[in-house]
C-alpha cells in the first residue's frame, strides 16, 4: 500500500467520522428531545436545545467533511481544477458553517456572548 492509498484511505475515514458525528449527533438529539418531551418540558425550551443540540452535531461533522476534503485533494496530486474543486467545497462548507454558528447563537462571530441579563430583557 503506497502513500497515495494511505492519504486517500485516511481522507475517507475522516469524511466517514463527519457523517457518522452527525448522525450520532442528531440521534442524540432526538433521544434527549423525546426524554424531555416524556418527563413533560416546556416545548419551547425541549425545541431550542434539539435546534441547539443537532445545529451542533452538523457543525462539527462539516468540519470533519473539510478536513477528510482537504486531505484527499491536497495531498493527491494537486491541479488547478482539483484545488478550485476543493475552494468552493471549502467555501459553501464554511458559509454553511458560519450561518449555522450565527442561527445557534443569535449573534455575529465577532460579537461578545450576552450575558443571562441581556437575555431576558
Amino acid at each position: 500500500m503506497g502513500v497515495v492509498e494511505v492519504v486517500e484511505a485516511v481522507g475517507t475515514a475522516i469524511e466517514v467520522a463527519g457523517v457518522a458525528v452527525i448522525a450520532v449527533g442528531t440521534a442524540a438529539a432526538t433521544a434527549a428531545f423525546l426524554y424531555r418531551f416524556a418527563h413533560r418540558t416546556p416545548l419551547a425550551e425541549i425545541y431550542r436545545s434539539y435546534r441547539h443540540g443537532v445545529g451542533r452535531a452538523i457543525l462539527l461533522g462539516l468540519e470533519f467533511l473539510v478536513a477528510g476534503d482537504i486531505i484527499r485533494t491536497v495531498a493527491i496530486e494537486p491541479s488547478f481544477r482539483s484545488v478550485g474543486v476543493l475552494a468552493g467545497i471549502v467555501l459553501i462548507r464554511t458559509f454553511l458553517s458560519f450561518s449555522l454558528e450565527v442561527e445557534l447563537e443569535n449573534r455575529w462571530p465577532w460579537q461578545r456572548p450576552r450575558t443571562a441579563a441581556e437575555r431576558s430583557t
